[in-house]
């Protein structure tokens, strides 16, 4: 079969793989219909993140299941599906505790294992998601990445009638947009440079838009909110820039939820770090997708919300191409040769 593969630091190749074959009775292997690029993906191709050499890249996928081991029951060839590509190791102190989002070990496939960029992808069942006839491949394929936030989103004490401001219009953010106004969001406002991220996320759902370039955030947010600020302040850009200046944004007694991740040091001006203090705020970090039991709440609400159309990611698609665009393409991303949200391959 075809795939991508990893070899190096921006040395991403299209090259002909071993298909994956049955090896234990629980295996499920998938013929991908539809992959994403995820934002970590553009991070380990830069050499930002674990991965065995030449290893088979991706991780956000829906596909139809063309083989099965012997013991698997439930899930047939032909179904349509999703997978949860994230593994844990079940017995570290977290795992023991249920907090299977912060396993000692946890890892994705297209880092230690062969992942999605490719034709076949193989998971074990627990990993295998099933399809609503209501949810197509390319929605499917974003299932990972809205469990991502919905994560983030559980770990707040957020309700009904709160106001939610997204920092970073990625993918990320843009499913923000769509998570708060789920959790009961009455405005939410959406912050980003670029006005083309700025545009898709008034498509999706976001009340205010913000354009951080002409004035800071926080005075914008504050003439919105007559001084006071939101209840809740997601991070998804993921900046040294945009860390440090999220704190300025919730009201007293606000809370913060990071999901973006800075590959930089940051640096907090006072402005910025007294109002941790000052305003009392509660700090969260967001990790991955998955909770207790496995997979997680997280996958099931947002197949669900697909399903009701709570979740329209069809806004956010940029790009839809071959997977022998794959090489071209991420060099493309990380030199900012051209607007992109969110890249599906269709292999």
């Amino acid at each position: 079969m075809k795939a991508l593969n990893l070899y190096g630091k921006q040395d991403l190749r299209f090259e002909e793989t071993k298909e994956p074959a049955i090896e234990k009775e629980d295996d499920v292997i998938v013929k991908v219909m539809a992959v994403g690029i995820c934002g970590s993906d553009i991070s380990r191709y830069s050499k930002l993140g674990p991965y065995i050499q030449g290893m088979t890249f991706g991780h956000e996928f829906s596909g139809i299941v063309s083989e099965v081991g012997s013991q698997v029951e439930h899930i047939q060839v032909g179904d349509r599906v999703a997978g949860c590509p994230t593994y844990y190791c079940g017995s570290c102190e977290s795992c023991r505790k249920g907090e299977l989002s912060r396993c000692e070990h946890l890892t994705v496939i297209g880092a230690r294992h062969p992942g999605a960029y490719a034709e076949y992808v193989k998971l074990p069942l627990e990993n295998i998601i099933s399809l609503p006839e209501q949810v197509d491949f390319e929605t499917a394929a974003l299932i990972e990445p809205s469990s991502v936030v919905a994560h983030g989103f559980y770990r707040t004490t957020m309700e009904p009638g709160e106001e939610v401001a997204i920092m970073g219009c990625g993918s990320i953010g843009l499913l923000a947009i769509q998570w708060a106004k789920i959790f009961g969001a009455k405005k939410v406002y959406a912050i980003d440079i670029d006005e083309v991220k700025l545009e898709t996320a008034q498509k999706v759902g976001a009340d205010v838009l913000i354009n951080s370039v002409e004035r800071a955030a926080h005075e914008q947010i504050n003439e919105h909110t007559k001084g006071q600020g939101v209840d809740v302040a997601i991070e998804s850009a993921g900046s040294p820039v945009t860390s440090a200046q999220i704190f300025a944004l919730p009201k007293k007694g606000g809370e913060v939820v990071f999901m973006g991740i800075p590959y930089a040091d940051i640096q907090i001006e006072r402005f910025y770090f007294e109002r941790i203090v000052r305003n009392e705020l509660k700090v969260l970090g967001s990790w991955n997708a998955i909770s207790s039991p496995f997979p997680g709440k997280e996958w099931e609400a947002s197949v669900h919300y697909m399903r009701t159309g709570e979740i329209n990611v069809k806004p956010m698609i940029s790009h839809k191409l071959h997977l022998h665009d794959g090489p071209e393409t991420f060099g493309r991303i990380i030199n900012r040769k051209e607007d992109y949200v969110k890249v599906l391959f269709e292999p």
